[in-house]
Parts: C-alpha cells; sequence; structure tokens
C-alpha cells in the first residue's frame, strides 16, 4: 500500500528515537510505499479534492536516512491511507488542518487517527469522559477556583492545555508560593483556561506512557522518570526512560479506555499514568515505540503495521 505521513519536517527527526520514522521503517521493510508531507502542503479548491504536495520517499539506512524520490502533488484520496502525525501544539492551525483531512475522507481519503477525532479529544480535556480513572482535577479560567482547588489538596500541578513535552507545567506545595502569579502567567488573567491536578507522588518512579493500538495496549510502558530536581518525567524535559511491564491497574485502565477510542477512529493512543491515576490521552502524535522496542525486544512498530493493515483490509 502507498502511505502518506503528514508530520514535521522530515530533516527535524531524530531518528534514533522518532516513533514516525520506526512506523516508516516497518512499513518499508513490509514493501509498502512511503510519502511524506507537513500539514501547510494541503490544499483545497472547490470543484477539486483536497491536495498535498508531498515527497515520495526511500529509507536508505544510512546517516542521510531518507532519499526523495520525487516531489508530486496527489489528491489524498490516491493514497491507500494518511497518518497524521503532527506533533502539537494543539492549535488552531491543528484544527484546520483536521477540517482539510475530514474532507479528504468526504471525497474517499482513509485518515488515521480520524481528524473528526482528533479534535474531539484534546489531549489534556479527554480525561473528563474517564473522570474515574483520574487524580483529582479542576478545568477553569477562575483564579479563586484555583486557590481553593490549592486549599483542599495542599499539593498541587497547574498547567496549561495547550502544552506538550511537559512545556508550562507548575507544582505549588503547601506553602502557596508564588501561586497568584503562575495562576496569572497560565490563565493570562482569565482569559485561557487551564488544568489544575492534585499532585502524585508516584512521580518520582515515573510517568508512565501506555500505548494502546487497535484497542489493545502494548504489554510494556515506558516510565519517564524526573532526573535531579525535576518535577516533570518528559523525555523532553530530560526525563529518563524505563521500560516496564504493565501493572493490574494499567491494564485495566488500558482496557477500559482503549476499545472505546478505537471505534471512534484512534487507533493509536498513548495515556500517560502516574501511580494509578490517569492524568493525559495523547492522541496528535503519541510516542515511545523505539524506546520499548530496544529495552524489552517487543516490536510495536510491528504491532502498529499490523492494526493499520488490519484495519485496511
Amino acid at each position: 500500500m502507498h502511505i502518506l505521513f503528514i508530520a514535521d519536517p522530515l530533516e527535524q527527526f531524530k531518528i534514533y528515537k522518532d516513533t514516525t520514522f520506526s512506523m516508516m521503517r516497518e512499513a518499508q521493510r513490509r514493501g509498502h510505499k512511503l510519502s511524506a508531507c507537513v500539514p501547510q502542503d494541503l490544499t483545497w479548491q472547490r470543484g477539486h479534492p483536497v491536495i498535498a504536495k508531498v515527497r515520495e520517499i526511500t529509507l536508505t539506512g544510512e546517516a542521510a536516512w531518507f532519499r526523495e524520490e520525487a516531489v508530486i502533488e496527489r489528491p489524498l484520496q490516491a493514497f491507500d491511507v494518511v497518518l497524521m502525525r503532527k506533533d502539537p501544539p494543539f492549535d488552531a492551525e491543528y484544527i484546520y488542518a483536521t477540517h482539510l483531512l475530514e474532507q479528504a475522507e468526504r471525497e474517499g481519503a482513509r485518515v488515521i487517527n480520524k481528524p473528526r477525532s482528533l479534535r474531539d479529544h484534546p489531549e489534556k480535556l479527554a480525561i473528563m469522559e474517564f473522570a474515574e480513572y483520574t487524580t483529582p482535577t479542576l478545568v477553569t479560567r477562575d483564579a479563586a477556583a484555583v486557590r481553593a482547588f490549592h486549599a483542599e489538596h495542599q499539593d498541587i500541578i497547574l498547567k496549561p492545555l495547550d502544552g506538550m513535552g511537559g512545556m508550562g507545567i507548575f507544582r505549588v506545595r503547601a506553602d502557596g508560593l508564588n501561586l497568584g502569579s503562575i495562576v496569572e502567567t497560565l490563565n493570562k488573567n482569565g482569559a485561557q483556561t487551564i488544568m489544575v491536578q492534585r499532585f502524585v507522588p508516584e512521580i518520582t518512579q515515573g510517568d508512565k506512557r501506555i500505548l494502546v493500538i487497535g484497542g489493545q495496549a502494548v504489554p510494556y510502558s515506558l516510565a519517564r522518570i524526573p532526573q535531579g530536581s525535576e518535577v516533570r518525567g518528559n523525555l523532553a524535559a530530560g526525563g529518563k526512560g524505563v521500560a516496564q511491564p504493565l501493572t493490574e491497574q494499567d491494564r485495566r485502565i488500558a482496557e477500559a479506555i482503549g476499545p472505546v477510542l478505537n471505534e471512534r477512529g484512534l487507533l493509536l493512543i498513548g495515556l500517560d499514568v502516574i501511580g494509578n491515576s490517569l492524568t493525559e490521552i495523547n492522541v496528535t502524535s503519541p510516542t515511545c515505540f523505539q524506546e520499548i522496542t530496544d529495552q524489552t525486544g517487543f516490536d510495536v512498530p510491528a504491532m502498529f503495521i499490523d492494526a493499520l493493515e488490519a484495519e485496511l483490509r
């Protein structure tokens, strides 16, 4: 089959850890054809299908990791499948891209993850549907509500709704030091909604990424363990990734959420779990394929391409 990857620019890939690259490598190993573009390459004009200026590529296995065979404009409906793998931020441009992809679906394109479901499941807010698995959480613009939440729980985490990689995350302990300033910074004096969660002390054991593919959990998570005085476990924030078998609670969470979201067209999701608490549901471009595969021998890219092939039969 011919796969179009909509992602960040290929030149920015860190192929030693990039999940999209690992998907491409496994797909090419099975004989599938690869193309790539960025969201800016999508275009629609009345009377015509959604098209993209795409780079047809071959992976080389060398330091210059891909060879560009051609650059061509093609309608998205001409590909067997379009994989939307653009990293956040989940901003207005990302949403516009999902609308273009949804139009391509109406024209016959097969898009994974499903564009409407990407819009309907913003990564911080998607946990609201599964609140029984979360730590106490508040979503608000109201500074007074944040202060009341802090008074109740004493040790809290505050985060923007559009962040990624641990950006903009703050911890405020019982002394409330700088709480007012942090809230003003994050909520832009009441103009933006933020998320506040009770601090989960098990973060010292890692912020676990649980991958769910086709509704089935990968049997290992990647625990992203904060280093030094850092409160964030995100790999982008310097966390150390350690693969480990799923716990009973990890499986319970994955089995409750994975099939539900798979039915909505989310073939691949990443659940973030600290201790026994769900903190986020990642749907845009979940990562950690290579880290789990390298440390455990379980072939996550193969599981994903198996699921993708089954989805298209």
